[in-house]
């Protein structure tokens, strides 16, 4: 009977071994696919995604913002990259740390979007595990802009500049007298003329060697109307090459309109102004000719010019020409600013224009640029002084915060 419940009482402890070590077992198996089911877990999707159409621009654009996932830098903290599916197609890949503010934004400029026409996208955020998680957005269409809100600075100052040309332009028109800041060379203009008068030797006048369609040629012509009206009052003898044929056309009206507003029609002569040639050098060497044989006492040289700007310079100078040039030419300027005796450097041969015409159009138009450059000056002073007072700490804001705020 004693045996018996010896082996009862074994028989009974190797059960409830054996039934320990399977409990233990299910208990770790258990754990171990709570672990698991804890990093398996997806990551947070991104919060606020929206699209929308780029702002200011010509359309086919769109913009996609969103927040961060909770699980970017908090949390899990184990996002590897934001997907971002225009539709069905992969666009763009963005790491967490490409961007270091928390809302991330992307522009989609891509070539494949048209005006018109509504886009969905959607971000994917994968983690380090491969898990992702997707956020949808509302659908988006790009469209095109017709004012640029950016801008409203640079509108205010085409109305004002605007504004002082029309102003000056009906003052002028209406005969009052409108002070224009003198221009050395300008002066010269008398004194060139009479000096040839004086000397009983032609006046000989080059407006350039381009056509029309350049802005230097029409300033020139619009001097050689002021010049022609000299030699007409004076009886002087004008020689005018040119090297186009709409251009000769022009400034032989021009010619013919001096000489009959000075009451002298019968000094003009078709062939005082004349044609040479197209070619560059060979108009060069034709007006050095002119030069050498006639000798003229007053060379101006109005207009667009080239490398042949020296030649005609230096040929002047060597017969002892009083001289005069005008050009907007950076490369050429230094080249008549040696050899001639007056030169009207860029912005001065296009007042130029309005100084000696006094057309009441150019003559208001050049004051109200004047006032123009003089708010465009006030403004750098002023920006100047509050970038100043903002470096020493002395105000809060910049130039560019009231440029915003206006």
């Amino acid at each position: 009977m004693k045996k018996k419940r010896l082996w009862l009482s074994a028989l009974t402890m190797l059960v409830l071994l054996f039934a320990g070590q399977a409990m233990a077992q299910d208990d770790a198996g258990g754990a171990q696919e709570a672990v698991q089911q804890v990093v398996d877990r997806p990551p947070a999707a991104v919060t606020a995604l929206a699209s929308d159409d780029a702002p200011n621009d010509a359309g086919k654009a769109l913009i996609v913002t969103f927040e961060r996932s909770a699980d970017d830098g908090e949390g899990e903290n184990d996002v590897a990259t934001y997907e971002i599916y225009r539709g069905d197609s992969l666009i763009t890949t963005i790491k967490p740390s490409d961007v270091l503010e928390r809302t991330i934004t992307y522009s989609d400029n891509s070539p494949l979007i048209e005006n018109g026409v509504v886009y969905k996208y959607r971000v994917v955020t994968v983690d380090s595990a491969g898990n992702r998680s997707e956020a949808r957005a509302d659908g988006a269409m790009a469209t095109g802009q017709w004012f640029h809100t950016g801008r409203v600075n640079m509108l205010i100052s085409v109305i004002l500049i605007s504004a002082f040309i029309l102003f000056f332009i009906r003052k002028a028109q209406s005969g009052a007298e409108i002070y224009l800041r003198p221009v050395a060379g300008l002066k010269a203009f008398d004194e060139a003329v009479g000096r040839a008068t004086e000397m009983g030797k032609p006046v000989l006048y080059v407006p350039g060697i381009m056509d029309l369609d350049q802005v230097e040629t029409v300033a020139g012509i619009i001097i050689l109307g002021y010049v022609s009206k000299m030699t007409a009052r004076y009886e002087t003898e004008l020689e005018v090459p040119v090297s186009r044929s709409l251009v000769m056309s022009n400034a032989r009206e021009v010619c013919k309109a001096s000489y009959l507003s000075e009451g002298r029609p019968e000094l003009f002569k078709d062939d005082m102004v004349h044609y040479l040639t197209d070619d560059q050098f060979a108009y060069a060497a034709g007006v050095d000719g002119i030069m050498l044989r006639k000798k003229p006492a007053a060379c101006f040289y109005q207009g667009k010019f080239y490398a042949e700007s020296l030649i005609l310079a230096e040929t002047g100078n060597s017969i002892g020409a009083i001289q005069i040039a005008g050009t907007a030419s950076p490369t050429q300027l230094p080249f008549f600013i040696t050899a001639c005796d007056y030169t009207l450097i860029g912005e001065e041969f296009f007042a130029a224009s309005a100084y000696l015409s006094q057309d009441p159009k150019l003559v208001g138009s050049l004051k109200g640029q004047d006032w123009g450059k003089a708010m465009i000056m006030l403004i750098i002073i002023v920006g100047t002084i509050v970038e100043t007072l903002n470096a020493l700490g002395i105000v809060p804001f910049t130039m560019i915060h009231l440029l915003e705020a206006g």
